[in-house]
């Protein structure tokens, strides 16, 4: 299956119109958004910017209806109520009904989760370690099972820095979980380009400086879930 990655938002609705196009032109098969769709510098006060990034996610997933949603650090700290780096108490509550309405515009409310797997991919925010798999996860050989432990973890588990939202394996040494050869596409760090390093392959290509100068080269992840292999489109 080819599947059209959508990396990190941070409040570009733009995005999600790109990745429209890009599907229309059938390119794909399906898409992956890895969310982190709320906060970006200096923005914590534009609520009109907030709105408008989520109800692009929200029109996407009613129009791409199987498209899978991955959450972010970003989103999901609304959730938890936990304040990080670009955190917006003024859109606080915004951003909450907004994932209460991405929730409910999904066929079925497991599309909107921590990991997902497809075919010989695992879908994660930050990345997954061969440690946080054997610690947290019963039977951690089996790779379905990971994901579902991971998807019904709390905060206890998740709000960490070696949790699979969190984890960032272009800066570690630690083993990323590979058992059965699986590859981990991941956002959460800013990357230059779209690369595979081992068995993880690093997408997030539209995040900025605080300028509003591009890290990376704003291409969508296109990958091939059977083979694994992968490329980059504007």
């Amino acid at each position: 299956m080819k599947i059209l990655v959508i990396p990190d938002v941070h409040l570009k609705a733009w995005m999600f119109e790109a990745a429209e196009r890009l599907l229309r032109e059938g390119i794909a098969d399906r898409a992956v958004c890895m969310m982190d769709i709320a906060d970006d510098w200096d923005h914590q006060f534009d609520l009109d910017l907030y709105r408008s990034a989520y109800d692009a996610a929200i029109r996407f997933a009613k129009t791409f209806s199987d498209t899978l949603w991955t959450y972010g650090n970003h989103d999901i700290s609304y959730v938890y109520e936990e304040p990080e780096s670009g955190y917006s108490g003024m859109a606080a509550s915004l951003v909450r009904q907004k994932l209460k309405e991405l929730r409910q515009a999904l066929p079925d409310e497991s599309q909107l989760a921590f990991a997902h797997r497809v075919d010989k991919v695992l879908f994660v925010h930050g990345g997954l370690t061969e440690r946080f798999a054997e610690d947290y996860v019963p039977w951690a050989a089996d790779l379905d099972t990971v994901v579902s432990a991971i998807n019904g973890m709390s905060s206890t588990e998740l709000w960490q820095d070696t949790s699979p939202l969190w984890h960032r394996p272009q800066y570690s040494y630690m083993r990323t979980y590979a058992l059965g050869g699986v590859i981990q596409v991941v956002g959460h760090t800013p990357v230059t380009k779209i690369e595979r390093v081992g068995n993880v392959i690093s997408c997030d290509v539209f995040s900025t400086f605080r300028n509003g100068r591009p890290i990376g080269t704003q291409e969508f992840l296109l990958i091939d879930t059977e083979t694994g292999e992968f490329c980059g489109v504007k």
